[in-house]
């Protein structure tokens, strides 16, 4: 499984923090945001950074690992 975790207004647009998705041989970063996107779309294209286990990540292409944590963040501001 992968742990997939939403934050900010993310997570205000699917109504989750977080769920699960069943990890399959060959899926990517850029693989697992596009299946979220046919299931949450208003909420995906807001997702501009993420992380795979605590660590930031660019590359869509990065291989998944079973039992990874993957999150999804818009961008933000502060002040």
């Amino acid at each position: 499984m992968i742990k997939v975790l939403f934050f900010g207004p993310i997570a205000a647009a699917t109504g989750e923090r977080d769920v699960a998705v069943a990890h399959v041989e060959g899926l990517t970063l850029g693989s697992l945001k596009e299946m979220l996107a046919a299931q949450y779309p208003e909420a995906m294209h807001l997702a501009t950074m993420m992380a795979v286990n605590g660590e930031h990540v660019r590359d869509l292409a990065l291989p998944l690992a079973d039992n990874s944590e993957v999150a999804f963040m818009a961008k933000f501001s502060g002040g």
